[in-house]
């Protein structure tokens, strides 16, 4: 059970308590109930409670409310933390034994809910999910949908990337008033664990999933290798309309003239800014590398546990990924990209004459600039990434933060975070003869080719659901920010539900959005596993800059090349 079911079972009984009371004239509120769960909800809000704000919590008068208190830290119960180096001032904290027993009730409330409702045993309560909080989006599927699932008795199987908006999609699904699914039908991994698992998936003779959600530059290569089947026909019978969604999104996820997916939803590589912060020292916000360095030197107090910046540097996908977006910003692409008014495109480039082009004023620019983040991050900057960075900037401790805006949305919602209504949302600042273009990213719904023919109209018509615009209209007002559909980044209701859905919206209109950052070759893979180990080298100090890109730059090429040979035999055949 997560802390916003628990918020919600809090909440539920609170409600049903309060008739009673009210109807009932000599009933009194029970001061430990007040007083444990006023502990609890402070404890997953993250704010601290004195032992007089406690006292007057429990409608008990004052010395009674005392005896009580103490009575219940002496039990061990409660906590006394302190709150300086004096000792003479503490703060109240449910203990781990006295969370994990209230865990134990809330699930079974949760239980019994479901087995009053008649929607589930209610024996397992970990297979469905409590709706009703800032993470489940509650729409009704179409009914089309739910017969189709009855008639077939099919136990519809995900594969999704471990983030928030998956996090959403699946309690969506599990919610108990849907019925629709359980828990235990998807699986959550992190990128690298998501990639390995679709591609081993792909060599079985049989799927182990319907749906399967890929990151949108390994459309190429899923698509190449047969791991994906073209959807092109069931686009059209499921009621999808292509013309809905933004034209640079729909066309990530075509290879060679075929549909292979559906986005599920784009995300955007962002600067985050501590607004209070810099509207305290009167800074301007940053606009270029040396900006960001200079404002970070500012902030940057390490002792104080305060940091200038927070970027993706952990080995592997994450310092890849931070690399590309960073020469991006110097105005190149990695590969030899045909070169458009406003950026770089993949279409009409001929995939057997293309090249690296890291080994140039882009690329030791954005490696350079990497350098000196790091003097402005924290220590283990090389060692963090996604969840880690953006929990350093939620918790208040760094002045600036890279991040997608689908993570960053926490920063408005998360009942954890200290710096709600406190962040400006930037464009990527530009490096030496760059632009301020923004990369775009995010996830394809596509099918397995090996799924059996009998279950792949079912599997479109769940993506179809998943992707259609209720559903993102109603993730959008439920904190996830962007969703690729005209319709919805149009709506009214939707564009005040987020700053960050009002700021992606600014950046389209300026044509600040692009893909071609990341483009979705069949090589894409291997250049960022290159990256990943190189460009971390030559940060670590274990190897010099330039042999690191000569290094990167002679496997990509190798990489390139092999390809390029394979295609020539597959058409000479």
């Amino acid at each position: 059970m997560n802390e916003y079911e628990m918020l919600r079972v809090i909440d539920f009984i609170e409600k049903t308590r309060r008739p009673f009371r009210e109807v009932v004239e000599a009933a009194d509120d029970d001061a430990i109930w007040l007083i444990v769960t006023f502990l609890i909800k402070s404890h997953i809000l993250s704010q601290p409670v004195s032992i007089s704000t406690l006292g007057q919590e429990s409608g008990l008068p004052y010395a009674t409310s005392m005896r009580l208190i103490n009575r219940l830290i002496d039990a061990g119960s409660i906590n006394k933390v302190a709150k300086g180096t004096t000792g003479k001032s503490f703060a109240l904290q449910p203990s781990d034994q006295l969370l994990r027993s209230f865990e134990v009730y809330a699930r079974k409330t949760k239980s019994l809910l479901a087995q009053t409702l008649g929607l589930r045993a209610g024996e397992e309560e970990d297979e469905y999910y409590f709706g009703g909080t800032p993470l489940g989006s509650q729409i009704i599927p179409p009914m089309r949908l739910v017969q189709k699932r009855a008639e077939s008795q099919i136990e519809l199987r995900f594969l999704l990337n471990d983030d928030n908006y998956f996090s959403a999609m699946r309690n969506m699904w599990a919610d108990f008033r849907n019925n629709l699914a359980s828990r235990k039908n998807f699986d959550l991994l992190p990128l690298p664990e998501l990639y390995r698992r679709a591609r081993e998936n792909g060599a079985k003779p049989l799927s182990d999933y319907d749906v399967i959600a890929i990151n949108m530059p390994w459309l190429g290569e899923f698509a190449e290798s047969g791991v994906i089947r073209p959807i092109d026909q069931y686009v059209q019978k499921t009621g999808i309309n292509p013309l809905d969604f933004h034209p640079s999104i729909w066309s990530a996820a075509t290879w060679e003239g075929k549909d292979y997916g559906v986005p599920g939803y784009c995300t955007v590589e962002l600067l985050a800014a501590r607004k209070d912060l810099f509207a305290d020292t009167g800074l301007s916000f940053p606009k270029t590398f040396d900006d960001v360095i200079s404002a970070g030197r500012k902030f940057h107090d390490p002792d104080e546990g305060m940091f200038g910046a927070v970027w993706d540097g952990a080995r592997g996908m994450p310092i890849a990924s931070s690399f590309l977006f960073f020469m991006g910003a110097c105005g190149h692409p990695a590969i030899s990209l045909r070169k458009t008014r406003s950026g770089f495109t993949l279409d009409g480039a001929n995939l057997e004459e293309l090249s690296c082009t890291i080994l140039s004023d882009a690329g030791f620019a954005a490696l350079e600039y990497m350098r000196r983040l790091m003097e402005i991050s924290p220590p283990k900057i090389l060692e963090m990434a996604w969840d880690r960075t953006l929990e350093v900037f939620l918790k208040g401790r760094a002045s600036l933060g890279y991040f997608w805006t689908m993570r960053a949305a926490r920063f408005e919602y998360d009942v954890q975070s200290v710096v709600k209504r406190r962040v400006e949302y930037l464009p990527q600042p530009s490096g030496p003869g760059g632009t301020r273009a923004s990369p775009i990213g995010g996830f394809l719904f596509c099918i397995p080719t090996n799924l059996p023919e009998d279950r792949v109209e079912l599997a479109a018509d769940a993506i179809a659901w998943m992707a259609s615009r209720e559903a993102m209209k109603a993730h959008v007002k439920n904190g996830f920010p962007v969703a690729p559909r005209f319709s919805v980044s149009a709506d009214p209701e939707a564009a005040a539900s987020s700053p960050i859905v009002r700021f992606v919206d600014q950046l389209a209109k300026k044509n600040l959005l692009h893909t071609w950052q990341r483009p979705k070759i069949p090589q894409y893979t291997t250049i960022e596993k290159v990256l990943g180990e190189e460009i971390h080298d030559a940060l670590l100090g274990n190897k010099p800059p330039r042999l690191a890109l000569e290094h990167a730059s002679a496997q990509i090429e190798t990489s390139l090349k092999s390809t390029q040979r394979s295609c020539v035999r597959r058409s000479a055949i």
